[in-house]
């Protein structure tokens, strides 16, 4: 094992940060606050974060394959262009639920924006159960949903030979597969692959690395945890000097660096004092793996 070294590169303090994604062109990563209602890009050159901000509870963004980015935004899937500052909305979702959020969506290698709703929390974790959905954005602009019943839609990757899609809804403490048709975009077969332990807590965020393993921040858990989909057995756990760790994903020239996202709300005084660092976003070398680029959305 290389030495794994861990480094607070953005020491922003959000309120709940979210949905890493690197953004090759610009050397630079991007990611979210969701209850900040901004979207942030960290540069890498730099080391400097720019923020734009938005008019409602932003949760995620990706890369758009015509340049600039796409967010979900509220209950709107959204184009965002970084100069002019731009939002425009592509399509609204849960129109029936005016508490209902987007949470956690990332783009699949069909270049489809997957991305699932909760509702609103009351305060971190506690919320009116079963009230998302789990939605595709198209490249026509078309939107398609999947299933209901959701608590909080959360962390969502593909295996590498794309016959796989894995989601997390995180207040079933489950990592689940389905069965994935990259043609078509349909999922089907529900299963679990990985239930958490207590002391693990809430899974939330996840990407995969080039070895097929899938790598889940464990919300109030403190960690990011690798897991063998195919045994469902944890292979590693990496522990963060914050516990609101809200997300991950691999960027760097290479894809060796892993960022990962943290949350300061529902942090106390005391807290807060004990985890200065709390919101920030961290980056951690020497895993000893890669990553996968992010899919840019092809609409």
């Amino acid at each position: 094992m290389s030495s794994i070294k861990i480094e607070c590169v953005a020491k922003e303090g959000y309120r709940i940060g979210e949905s890493p994604v690197w953004d090759e062109k610009e050397s630079a990563l991007l990611c979210v606050d969701i209850t900040g209602r901004k979207v942030c890009r960290w540069s890498s050159v730099t080391k400097q974060v720019q923020a734009i901000s938005v008019d409602a509870p932003v949760s995620s963004v990706a890369l758009r394959k015509s340049g600039d980015y796409v967010i979900t935004l509220g209950t709107r899937f959204a184009a965002l262009k970084w100069k002019e500052q731009l939002v425009t909305t592509i399509t609204h979702v849960d129109k029936d639920k005016p508490n209902n959020r987007f949470n956690d969506g990332k783009v699949d290698p069909a270049g489809r924006y997957f991305a699932g709703t909760m509702a609103e929390e009351i305060r971190p974790a506690v919320l009116e159960r079963q009230q998302g959905s789990l939605y595709t954005l198209f490249s026509d602009l078309s939107v398609v949903k999947h299933f209901d019943q959701v608590d909080i839609s959360n962390g969502l990757d593909w295996s590498l030979d794309h016959k796989t899609f894995f989601y997390i809804d995180s207040l079933s403490y489950s990592v689940d597969a389905f069965d994935y048709d990259l043609q078509t975009g349909t999922i089907g077969n529900r299963r679990s692959i990985y239930r958490l332990e207590k002391e693990e807590s809430i899974p939330d965020g996840m990407c995969i690395d080039t070895e097929g393993k899938l790598w889940v921040a464990c919300y109030d858990g403190g960690r990011v945890i690798r897991l063998d989909p195919e045994t469902g057995k944890r292979l590693q756990t990496v522990k963060l000097p914050v516990d609101k760790t809200t997300s991950c994903c691999f960027g760097g020239k290479d894809y060796s660096e892993m960022y990962v996202t943290s949350a300061s709300d529902g942090m106390d005084k005391e807290w807060l004092s004990r985890q200065p660092q709390a919101g920030g976003v961290f980056k951690i070398t020497g895993l000893g793996v890669k990553g996968v680029p992010p899919y840019p959305f092809a609409g």
